[in-house]
């Protein structure tokens, strides 16, 4: 799941959180974010008695997710999330004019359906993301919270 903002604030990751909770049929047991102020206090506030906590933390605390923090000034122990974020941006701005950030918005969910649920994956054993949750979903259903099946796209959507 990918979302285009305008500004990325504390607010933003909050919703994105509840948004990424709601949309995605198995249970979310870690988050790993860098150290941005949407995600944390800065270093110098953190364990101080008057710092209270972040909403963006309560969230994951009241559905049990573990939220961890990179190292500060080192993007590669990120590396999944910065090569994703290549990829997209190299399927869409470096390719691509777009008028407005409509059509941008339009393109990027255009561009995630197509890589979800049709681009073969080769860490992934030739399968696609979604055929790869499928196939998990039906060796351990104890992990999800719904049956992904029900979110393939289709007619009924």
């Amino acid at each position: 799941m990918a979302q285009l903002v305008e500004k990325a604030n504390r607010k933003i990751a909050w919703e994105f959180l509840e948004v990424l909770l709601e949309a995605v049929p198995y249970r979310i047991h870690t988050i790993l974010t860098d150290n941005g102020i949407q995600f944390a206090e800065q270093p110098r506030n953190r364990n101080k008695i008057y710092s209270r906590p972040m909403r963006f933390d309560m969230i994951c605390q009241a559905n049990g997710i573990e939220h961890r923090l990179t190292k500060p000034n080192h993007p590669w122990t990120n590396g999944q999330v910065e090569r994703m974020n290549r990829t997209i941006k190299d399927a869409t701005v470096k390719r691509y004019h777009y008028d407005s950030h409509e059509q941008l918005r339009c393109h990027l969910a255009d561009f995630l359906d197509a890589y979800n649920y049709a681009r073969r994956l080769k860490t992934l054993n030739g399968l696609t993301p979604y055929e790869y949750i499928c196939k998990i979903w039906t060796s351990e259903p104890d992990r999800f919270n719904l049956n992904p099946i029900h979110q393939m796209p289709g007619l009924n959507t």
